[in-house]
């Protein structure tokens, strides 16, 4: 029987979104306010489901434990208070849209968690606007 278990992180960060070979005024009527030279920011909400059989012996999917401390080390710490197109090393040559950060998300988690387990990633750029990414 398999279960799916989920843990809630937050952080906040600014961005630009923008293709850098276009001109400013292309980047203009793709990405609009978004790519406002001087950045802006979000208060991003992220939901990290594992998916995986109960463990017999302690119950668990995963232990909540390790689910929380890796959203913190991988995440958090990460992005939390960033510029990031400036100091997040992964969006150094990638537009840091939601569907890649979502994307940059998982692949900074599943190698931390054991591979039996499948790991889908939900972002909110806002409330109303968020993705969600399970590798495929």
């Amino acid at each position: 029987m398999e279960v799916t278990v989920s843990r809630k992180g937050h952080f906040n960060a600014a961005h630009r979104l923008y293709h850098k070979d276009w001109s400013f005024e292309k980047n203009e009527a793709v990405f609009g306010k978004c790519n406002n030279p001087n950045f802006h920011g979000h208060n991003y909400e992220l939901i990290v489901s594992v998916t995986g059989e109960i463990d017999p012996e302690t119950g668990f999917v995963v232990d909540m434990k390790i689910l929380k401390d890796l959203i913190k080390s991988e995440v958090e710490d990460a992005f939390d208070h960033k510029n990031l197109n400036l100091e997040v090393p992964e969006f150094k040559d990638l537009n840091p849209t939601a569907e890649n950060i979502v994307v940059v998300i998982y692949n900074k988690l599943k190698p931390k968690l054991d591979s039996k387990l499948a790991l889908e990633i939900t972002l909110f750029e806002t409330p109303r606007n968020f993705v969600s990414y399970s590798g495929k």
